[in-house]
């Protein structure tokens, strides 16, 4: 009989925030483990994803719990709540990140991340807004492009496509998918894992299981616990995001503002040439590896063509190699 550990890692996300399931929620995680094997095969799939969680949580508090488990595959899909926070530090989310893969994979285990969609596009903020959390994100992604790479992770690119328009899709706080939208998620990384040949059972169904939330409900939960998420992060990085606003009227003013772009980009390069390149440990290579080696970047439905260049490009230009 074949037996999967599957640990998820990450926020609200992975948590399975916008898929309610009884008093709780279930998630793209939980609808993939039930994939992950056929016949007589059996997941133990254990949770540690936590609503508000960032790079540092996953390091600190996630990635000793899943260690403990020996998983044979691990979800770590961080990175948004970083970019929402006053104290966003490039620097130390591609150290966390390193750390994070690094410990995993030395045991063996497969990894499986994503890149993700900016925050403000998807809440439709004002551009002088939006254009800060964009760069933090691209930013992020990128870090996360390049350590995938390192590191032979199945990458999913849920960064741009159609189904970030496609409003059935999402919540009614436009942040976290609904279920539609956590089953799309699932159904790709089944595809990829399938690829690979490290997902054996029916993928999961991209069809809802429960009706979608009715607009007096969706209202409802904005106006409850909606209204809360707003408020921590208005506390938290309103006056952080006004500052940055204010830095990129002024340099569309000057006509300056591919300066902010440049230094987010060498940032980036910084960050990632800071980190020591280290041989990895000889093993054979893994079903992550062979994949990734024979398709560089599959985009398995979700279009991410230029989201993946840019991670390559930031991997070959720091030298971070797999």
């Amino acid at each position: 009989m074949r037996r999967v550990r599957f640990v998820a890692l990450g926020d609200s996300l992975t948590e399975g925030v916008g898929d309610p399931v009884g008093d709780g929620w279930r998630g793209w995680a939980a609808l993939l483990a039930g994939g992950l094997t056929a016949g007589t095969g059996h997941t133990e799939f254990t949770n540690l994803a936590v609503s508000g969680a960032q790079t540092v949580d996953v390091l600190e508090r996630q990635t000793p719990a899943a260690l403990a488990l020996r998983p044979d595959l691990a979800s770590v899909v961080i990175g948004v709540n970083d970019t929402l926070r006053n104290t966003y530090d490039i620097h130390a989310v591609a150290t966390r990140l390193d750390r994070v893969y690094s410990a995993l994979t030395a045991q063996g285990t497969t990894l499986l991340t994503a890149c993700l969609p900016d925050p403000g596009a998807m809440l439709r903020l004002p551009a002088a807004l939006a254009r800060p959390l964009a760069r933090r994100q691209r930013a992020v992604n990128t870090v996360v492009h390049a350590l995938s790479d390192r590191y032979g992770a199945i990458h999913l690119h849920a960064s741009e496509g159609v189904w970030l328009t496609d409003r059935a899709l999402w919540s009614a706080d436009r942040l976290h998918p609904g279920e539609r939208g956590h089953r799309q998620l699932a159904v790709r990384f089944h595809a990829l894992l399938a690829e690979a040949g490290l997902a054996t059972g029916a993928p999961p169904s991209p069809e809802p299981e429960f009706p979608a939330p009715t607009r007096s409900a969706s209202l409802l939960w904005l106006a409850t616990a909606g209204t809360g998420w707003v408020v921590r992060r208005c506390t938290d990085l309103l006056p952080q995001l006004l500052r940055l606003a204010g830095d990129e009227l002024r340099h569309r003013a000057r006509g300056t503002g591919s300066r902010l772009d440049l230094h987010a980009s060498d940032a980036v390069s910084a960050a990632l040439s800071a980190l020591t390149v280290a041989e990895l440990p000889d093993r054979p290579e893994t079903g992550a590896e062979a994949q990734r080696r024979r398709t560089e970047t599959n985009l398995t439905g979700v279009p991410g063509t230029a989201c993946a260049a840019a991670g390559r490009s930031a991997a070959q230009a720091t030298a971070i190699t797999g």
